[in-house]
């Protein structure tokens, strides 16, 4: 599976793919590095660490933004590693996640797409080996990075990514460029702009979204009023 790589800030990387416009990420420390979602199945995962192990040889460690099968299920390629998400995150992904991977592999084959309906339909399903309620710290040597949960948002489980030294964000579907939010079953649109508050109150120079190209924080504050207002 092809993608290709955004360099944001020095050291920090989205990685962009076109099935689903999804984009994932990858901040490289001095010691360490950090993996930001794993993709929608086990080949999808391959291609991004191979294309990780292409930028950096570090010990990785992963995060999930939420539990959304296009975010999860390549974990397996980046095993061992310690995988870290919210801790409802973490109880999703267990009751959930099968079912997922059904409705998902059914809509892929729906559509003609067997490969992908046949490479979801045989990967590994990952738990998350760390969870976090509120917000953590990791150091990955010479840059440190904040996971934050902001509350409840796309999902009630979102976390996003602050990498302060250069005033990025890794905001999961938190943001979306390209196409409107997501606003599904589980989201909670009341609540939404006060999650991106949080990022906004960071004055990031750059956003990183789940899914389209890295946007600026104008780009961010549009996208929270248009939530405010109810529109998508």
């Amino acid at each position: 599976m092809s993608g290709r790589w955004v360099e944001v800030a020095n050291g920090v990387y989205a990685r962009r793919y076109v099935e689903l416009d999804q984009t994932l990420g990858l901040v490289v420390g001095d010691t360490h590095c950090l993996v930001i979602d794993t993709g929608t199945d086990e080949v999808h995962g391959a291609s991004m660490a191979a294309a990780v192990r292409f930028v950096t040889p570090l010990p990785w460690t992963v995060v999930i933004t939420h539990a959304h099968f296009d975010h999860f299920f390549g974990t397996a390629a980046f095993l061992p590693a310690s995988v870290i998400s919210h801790e409802r995150c973490r109880s999703l992904i267990l009751a959930e996640g099968e079912r997922q991977r059904r409705v998902w592999s059914a809509k892929y084959r729906s559509e003609g797409k067997a490969e992908q309906a046949d490479r979801l339909a045989s990967a590994q399903l990952v738990a998350p080996t760390e969870v976090i309620t509120s917000q953590v710290l990791l150091d990955l040597g010479g840059r440190t990075v904040t996971l934050v949960h902001a509350g409840p948002a796309h999902t009630d489980h979102d976390v996003f990514v602050h990498v302060p030294d250069v005033d990025v964000v890794f905001a999961g579907d938190l943001v979306e460029q390209g196409a409107p939010p997501s606003i599904g079953p589980d989201s909670h649109a009341s609540h939404w702009p006060s999650a991106l508050d949080r990022i906004l109150d960071l004055r990031p120079a750059v956003v990183v979204p789940g899914h389209g190209d890295p946007v600026d924080a104008e780009f961010v504050r549009r996208q929270r009023n248009d939530l405010a207002r109810g529109r998508r």
